[in-house]
């Protein structure tokens, strides 16, 4: 994939912003009062966890080698091309939860309705407009962010690199 969501722990507040953008993206509902009014069951696909004095947000990160793709037993998660997000059919799913077995970051969820399981699916109806997924631009402190995989791997060697830099100069 070219592009990828990157969660920074050290700048969530837990706030759960991106659960609630998350929701309403998928549910159908522009809003939540709508939603309710609807009988909507707004569920999120990102999960923000207890880490540290605040939070992490955790969502599927699209496995280049996804397990959950290789176990289910109706092909009802697939990757269309290698730059494609890791997508989940919940007509073709038959809720067997092997896939949430094998995620080993625990993305993905029983469906409120019970049948099939959800999971993130990087807003792909946002994301080939243009627009960032929901989580993202509903993030106040920047803490997730739609990142260039090539642009993000470049700016971690940058720092690490200003890291050693400024060890080796502090040694005597």
């Amino acid at each position: 994939m070219s592009k990828m969501i990157v969660s920074d722990p050290d700048r969530c507040l837990a706030c759960k912003s991106c659960e609630l953008a998350c929701a309403m993206a998928h549910c159908g509902a522009g809003a939540l009062a709508e939603a309710a009014k609807l009988g909507a069951h707004p569920q999120t696909r990102v999960h923000v966890e207890p880490c540290g004095r605040f939070g992490a947000a955790v969502q599927c990160y699209h496995c280049e080698d996804a397990p959950c793709t290789t176990v289910c037993p109706t092909e009802a998660i697939t990757r269309q091309a290698p730059d494609d997000p890791v997508l989940l059919d919940q007509e073709t799913c038959i809720g067997c939860k092997y896939c949430m077995l094998v995620c080993p970051f625990g993305a993905i969820s029983i469906s409120s309705k019970g049948k099939a399981m959800i999971k993130c699916d990087m807003c792909i109806e946002r994301t080939s407009e243009g627009a960032e997924p929901a989580c993202v631009a509903a993030c106040p402190t920047g803490a997730l962010k739609f990142e260039e995989i090539n642009e993000w791997l470049a700016q971690r060697r940058r720092r690490s690199a200003e890291a050693l830099r400024a060890a080796a100069t502090t040694e005597p």
